[in-house]
């Protein structure tokens, strides 16, 4: 046999088998196998009030406009933070559970929508603590729509899933609304 063959043949060979003289050499560490999924499904009111002494929603910025912003309602291209609070159920006065912190934009040129990036975080009962993330287009005119949920943190670790939301109340001169969250998360 020609030297060359001789010596591509070894090499194949230690290639080949180098994977398995070194198993285990760089780690000891057992492998993470998450835990089995679980779903838990959530049912509560978000509050978004931009209007008042102490506002939930505030716009942070806007599109560059000639004509004079505070008269008109806000614009395609509007930036709004928000800290709404979430309820029981649909009066302000029943129990908060928790907060959505964001953003929401106006990104319908033609009919008003949203895209929203919200952390829904729980500050009462067994998931105190955490929160899911939803990130979406939320199309405000009609009643019922659906957001994704894309992750979340704490109990909810990891998690998909998609909520359900329906218009519970909205003010269009005020901008303020309530709207009714049914949420499936997917977690670990």
């Amino acid at each position: 046999m020609d030297r060359s063959l001789i010596l591509a043949w070894i090499l194949v060979l230690c290639t080949a088998t180098s994977p398995l003289c070194c198993k285990g050499y760089y780690s000891n560490s057992v492998l993470y196998v998450p835990p089995a999924k679980k779903v838990t499904y959530l049912h509560f009111f978000l509050h978004d009030t931009m209007s008042g002494k102490n506002p939930s929603a505030v716009m942070v910025a806007r599109p560059n406009m000639t004509t004079a912003f505070n008269k008109a309602p806000p614009a395609f291209g509007s930036v709004f933070a928000t800290d709404d609070p979430l309820t029981v159920g649909p009066d302000l006065t029943s129990e908060v559970i928790g907060n959505a912190q964001g953003l929401w934009a106006l990104t319908g040129q033609n009919v008003p929508c949203l895209t929203v990036y919200w952390d829904l975080g729980f500050t009462q009962g067994k998931f105190n603590g955490s929160s899911i993330s939803v990130f979406s287009r939320n199309p405000i005119t009609q009643t019922e729509r659906e957001l994704a949920v894309v992750g979340g943190r704490g109990k909810f670790r990891m998690a998909t899933g998609f909520a359900k939301l329906k218009t519970y109340f909205v003010n269009f001169t005020s901008g303020d609304a309530i709207v009714e969250y049914k949420v499936t998360v997917i977690h670990h």
